[in-house]
């Protein structure tokens, strides 16, 4: 496993107000390790708050890469109503 990266797009209606891409080459942490910090990387690049994984979002990650959050995972309110992560590999 080489460079993890994930990508993060927010939007509002089917407008992007954000884009950010986020990257770990640690190869001496586990994937899971590598996701969490490349998730926390991402929302401070965002300046937004850390989305509630649920188990969908594992699942989708799992079988196509991206998944979705929506505003209502989100503890405090956003100004967008979701956000796609989408994990690239080289």
């Amino acid at each position: 496993m080489d460079d993890m990266r994930l990508e993060g797009i927010l939007y509002r209606g089917n407008t992007v107000v954000g884009r950010e891409l986020v990257g770990n080459s640690d190869t001496e942490l586990g994937f899971h390790r590598r996701m969490t910090l490349c998730l926390i990387a991402l929302c401070k690049a965002l300046a937004i708050p850390l989305p509630l994984w649920l188990p969908k979002n594992t699942r989708e990650i799992a079988r196509f890469r991206q998944t979705l959050f929506f505003s209502e995972q989100f503890d405090e309110p956003v100004a967008f109503d979701r956000l796609q992560l989408r994990y690239l590999e080289d």
